[in-house]
């Protein structure tokens, strides 16, 4: 499966298509799981998309087509983390492991000065935390109650990271859980 990643002109051409994807779709895995117009038409415009610390970029799929919208966060870091979303009719279809592998291979390839490569989830996103893991992805912390949610009670926010010695040579180095004296 093919998966390229097309940088989005946020404030131009794309600038419609991207707040089409993010107000008419539900993103029950975010912070704010349906953005309203007018908060995803500021972000854009404060640079949310495209600044020195951000790169959007729609996210296509041989014999799919655009299925996503993805927002490599931290750029400045040497340790930058992402922001998927997948169009709703696209979830559910197998596309997550491959596009966070090729996702992955974009980073490492694009970014020299890049060593880890970092995701975070909710913890209750069982298919996001499988996907992290299937695609070499090592879990290295779990924040209890540190992703609120809007009307209920915060859930643990889990992170995930892949080191790029890790990607290169397919291996997964384990965090040392049990290492205190």
């Amino acid at each position: 499966m093919t998966v390229t990643f097309t940088p989005l002109d946020v404030r131009g051409a794309d600038r419609a298509a991207l707040v089409e994807l993010l107000t008419t779709n539900t993103f029950p895995f975010h912070m704010v799981p349906r953005p309203a117009r007018a908060d995803v038409e500021r972000a854009i415009d404060g640079g949310r998309y495209d600044d020195e610390d951000h790169a959007a970029s729609w996210v296509e799929v041989e014999d799919h087509g655009r299925v996503g919208v993805v927002v490599l966060e931290d750029l400045s870091d040497d340790a930058p983390l992402f922001d998927l979303r997948f169009a709703e009719r696209w979830r559910g279809k197998g596309l997550a492991a491959p596009v966070v592998r090729a996702l992955t291979a974009h980073v490492f390839e694009t970014y020299p000065e890049v060593d880890r490569f970092e995701g975070q989830t909710r913890e209750d996103n069982v298919a996001m935390r499988r996907t992290f893991r299937r695609c070499g992805f090592v879990k290295e912390a779990h924040y209890r109650d540190g992703w609120p949610v809007d009307g209920g009670a915060p859930v643990a926010s889990v992170a995930y990271a892949v080191l790029r010695r890790d990607w290169a040579s397919g291996t997964t180095t384990p965090v040392p859980w049990d290492d205190e004296p």
